[in-house]
């Protein structure tokens, strides 16, 4: 598989993966109020949707944000690894997602009323936030590495 078709792949599968690991925190009580829930709430306060198309319907059209995010996101990684070639998946996805939580969250979310802002959200929330970015970012890189891999060695 050619490398951005491989990025982008691996960030719709991490889109997915931190989906779940959103739910799952905040239904097992171990997360606050996730990114995800923020962002429905943000749509519904711009467009009025969950009075049209209700909550579920927001969520969806939350969820299908996500995923091309994730891709486009993904798509962006080549680039990085030609930047960086010596860093692991792993080293990449980490500073990769800090620095997307840096820009997306700690700067533009706020600023569009997405969220409360990163001081405000406490350090718990904030933590949170980054982790979710971190996640995202590693399993888009390793994943994508695999793909690319698994079709060098053939």
């Amino acid at each position: 598989m050619q490398r951005h078709q491989a990025a982008m792949v691996g960030g719709v599968i991490a889109g997915l993966v931190t989906s779940a690991v959103m739910f799952a925190g905040r239904k097992s009580g171990l997360m606050t109020k996730t990114l995800d829930r923020d962002a429905v709430d943000w749509i519904d306060d711009v467009t009025g949707s969950r009075e049209v198309i209700g909550d579920t319907g927001t969520s969806v059209v939350e969820f299908v944000n996500h995923l091309g995010a994730s891709a486009a996101f993904g798509a962006a990684l080549p680039a990085l690894k030609e930047m960086a070639p010596s860093l692991s998946p792993v080293a990449l996805g980490t500073l990769y997602g800090t620095a997307l939580y840096a820009v997306n969250i700690a700067g533009i979310a706020p600023v569009l009323g997405i969220t409360e802002g990163e001081i405000a959200a406490g350090p718990r929330k904030a933590g949170e936030r980054w982790a979710i970015h971190v996640l995202q970012a590693v399993v888009t890189a390793v994943v994508a590495e695999r793909l690319t891999s698994s079709v060098a060695k053939r």
